[in-house]
């Protein structure tokens, strides 16, 4: 079923929408909280929190494409459940890895608490992305929104582990400079 034909099941609340979301992108969100949870169990249960959020929030929003939408609520979801269960000292998995890698871009020590600077900070990071090579900014999204590991990502496009750790890092250092040019992250950390 066409993605547009999907939303406008939820859009007049016909039951049949998480049917046919599940059937379509179960799967593709199963992928995306398991690469933030490594568990099954876990990553069940937040592609079925996901279909209760996007019942919820549609109306009144209408996701310009619907998949993108999926996988940030997903992502989300899965994200605090990880966060939840961290705060028990319990599991581990690729999300601890990429918030790591991350920290030499971003780190906490910025202090961005206001919701109007973080939707800054997204949209130069976005920017940012959208001026890099195709692979490389492919590369970059699968690493660090969908949380997949070196090892899937050098599979995927048929590079060495190595090649994979070189691109991410040579980003994440470009990425560095855009936000100190940017007036994101201190020069000084």
């Amino acid at each position: 079923m066409e993605d547009s034909k999907i939303i406008d099941l939820f859009w007049n609340k016909d039951e049949n929408a998480i049917k046919e979301t599940s059937f379509k992108y179960g799967a593709y969100c199963f992928t995306v909280a398991n690469n933030i949870l490594n568990n099954k169990e876990d990553s069940d249960e937040c592609v079925n929190d996901t279909w209760l959020k996007v019942w919820n929030s549609i109306p009144p929003l209408r996701p310009a494409r619907l998949k993108i939408y999926l996988a940030k609520i997903t992502r989300n979801i899965s994200i605090n459940r990880y966060n939840a269960r961290s705060a028990k000292k319990r599991g581990g998995g690729e999300i601890t890895i990429v918030l790591d890698e991350l920290s030499q871009c971003i780190s906490c020590e910025t202090d961005i608490v206001s919701e109007y600077e973080e939707k800054e900070l997204g949209e130069s990071i976005r920017s940012f992305v959208r001026t890099l090579p195709e692979r490389d900014a492919d590369v970059f999204v699968r690493r660090y929104f969908f949380t997949e590991s070196v090892a899937e990502i050098s599979e995927r496009y048929k590079l060495t582990e190595n090649n994979v750790t070189v691109i991410l890092s040579r980003t994440r250092k470009k990425l560095k400079n855009h936000l100190i040019k940017e007036g994101f992250f201190n020069e000084q950390k």
